[in-house]
């Protein structure tokens, strides 16, 4: 039987995953000279990370990785509610080690600046193409709710089983391809918070739009999904 420090655990090495491979990928291959992975790399990246830690994880912690999942599927009736803050704290210190790693990386080249974002998340003058708070509030909430309909949906009981991994990354894929023009997408408290520590100054102050629209989101898409699939959504 798997223990609490087993889940923690795993919830922990999976967000560092997320957050070193997917930030990792903004931070250092986006726009590397002429073999640059841009958008569409970074978005396949972000995606891949949630696939791959689903299949290897999934089976100790249900691989949430972030607050906003892990909110959700207790909204969605699938996660206790005594687990929840264990499960967050987690996360964000996942997210921080990843952070951490990836500062240690980054910071190895000639020229590394934190002025560049470190891959935070943000708005107004700090969104990738411009967007304002207004137009970063509905696009985390209106994403995050999609992820959470996405995930209660493949790992539904009556879904086909075995490809919930490959839906839940490909739905985070399309996510990113998305909304990284309007903040750099988070959907995730925890990825958002663990780069925002190293950026500092405006990532901190812009931060908690990044954990309010996310568990908005979450909580959305639960409910949703619990119309959606009747009674037994909750399996």
């Amino acid at each position: 039987m798997t223990t609490t420090t087993q889940k923690l655990g795993a919830e922990f090495f999976g967000t560092f995953w997320l957050v070193l491979g997917g930030c990792g990928s903004a931070v250092l291959a986006a726009a590397f000279p002429e073999l640059g992975i841009g958008l569409l790399g970074v978005s396949l990246a972000f995606g891949l990370t949630v696939m791959t830690m689903a299949y290897a994880i999934g089976h100790i912690s249900g691989c949430h990785l972030n607050p906003a999942v892990s909110v959700g599927l207790w909204m969605g009736g699938r996660f206790p509610a005594k687990e929840l803050l264990p499960y967050i704290v987690s996360q964000v210190l996942g997210g921080l080690a990843g952070a951490a790693v990836l500062y240690a990386v980054a910071s190895g080249k000639a020229g590394f600046d934190l002025a560049g974002g470190f891959a935070s998340n943000g708005y107004g003058e700090h969104s990738p193409d411009g967007y304002g708070m207004t137009a970063a509030l509905i696009c985390e909430v209106v994403m995050t709710a999609m992820f959470l309909l996405i995930i209660l949906g493949s790992t539904d009981r009556r879904a086909p089983q075995g490809f919930a991994p490959i839906a839940i990354g490909l739905g985070l894929t399309l996510i990113h391809l998305i909304s990284i023009p309007v903040t750099n997408t988070s959907v995730n408290p925890a990825r958002s918070t663990g780069v925002a520590v190293f950026a500092g100054d405006w990532a901190l102050t812009q931060l908690w739009v990044f954990w309010l629209a996310p568990i908005v989101g979450g909580i959305l898409g639960a409910a949703v999904y619990r119309f959606l699939g009747g009674a037994e959504a909750e399996a």
